[in-house]
């Protein structure tokens, strides 16, 4: 059997969460239109008959401006370490811009083995527009391939897939059939309802705003859960709960709908909103950021 790591690296919204869920088939990686929505390492498993692909899903690497970034950055680069190859991707629709050097000069640096992935080209009308970037881009590095995919319209995905089985090796199986991510069940819940936030507020609220599980009680029927929204600025905490609660009762329809999807069992969700200033630069939030381990959920 073929078996190994691929990780997946670009900067912020060029769509690595989508792909990993396309990749998986289900939806394990939050998706939004802000920069910065992506974290934590997320590791996805992916198996068929010949083979498993563990991905790491990373945050968005990007010119740090507080602490958090630092952190964010930091962990995305030391994923690209120990695999057996990395994907780069590249918004097609955008274009190549000066983020996306930055990390290709990182790349170069470690001398890694790359896949160029052009996403979202289901955005691009006319295909002749298409190759010649990939003509212009295929020079900039020894790319071992560059694949144009659209993982909205899951186009391009399998070739990709049956891609990077060609950069693989003959090797153990890593987990068992039925694991397919690392991320533990509080952190998939803060971050679904986090998604629900980013997505229904728009631009009105920027990526700083996070959650926490402070409530988790399971019955044979239900689940019960409380999770706090923490922002960093009072205006954003209005913003969230809306006029009457209209937005957070909103947010939180939405958000229990693919929690009952996720446990498959009735799920009563209870949402909160907190302003703590400066929240990510400070450490305290940063060592918790993500992590629930005082709750007793597997």
């Amino acid at each position: 059997m073929k078996s190994g790591f691929v990780s997946i690296v670009g900067r912020p919204n060029v769509g690595k969460s989508t792909l990993l869920n396309a990749i998986l088939n289900r939806h394990i990686a939050i998706t939004s239109n802000k920069s910065g929505t992506t974290r934590n390492i997320i590791e996805g498993v992916y198996n068929d008959d010949s083979s498993q692909i563990i991905f790491v899903d990373t945050p968005g690497i990007h010119k740090p401006k507080h602490k958090l970034g630092n952190l964010l950055n930091k962990k995305a680069y030391t994923m690209t370490n120990d695999v057996n190859i990395v994907l780069f991707l590249v918004d097609i629709k955008e274009g190549f811009g000066k983020g996306d050097m930055f990390i290709l000069d990182k790349l170069k640096q470690d001398k890694r083995d790359v896949i160029l992935v052009l996403t979202k080209i289901d955005k691009i009308k006319n295909k002749e527009v298409l190759l010649k970037e990939i003509e212009k881009l295929k020079d900039l590095y020894a790319f071992k391939e560059i694949i144009p995919i659209s993982a909205l319209k899951n186009s391009n995905v399998k070739e990709l897939i049956t891609t990077i089985k060609k950069y693989l090796h003959e090797d153990i199986k890593y987990y068992d059939d039925d694991y397919l991510t690392n991320q533990p069940t509080s952190l998939i819940i803060t971050e679904l309802v986090r998604e629900k936030v980013l997505r229904e507020t728009k631009d009105e609220v920027p990526h700083s705003v996070t959650c926490y599980l402070e409530e988790y009680e399971e019955t044979p029927d239900l689940i019960t859960l409380g999770v706090l929204i923490v922002v960093d600025r009072e205006n954003l905490k209005k913003i969230i709960i809306g006029k009457g609660g209209n937005m957070l009762k909103t947010i939180g329809t939405l958000a229990r709908i693919d929690l009952e999807e996720y446990f498959q069992k009735k799920v009563y969700l209870s949402l909160y909103v907190k302003t703590i200033k400066n929240w990510r630069d400070r450490e305290k939030y940063l060592q918790e950021l993500g992590l629930q381990d005082d709750l007793d959920i597997e």
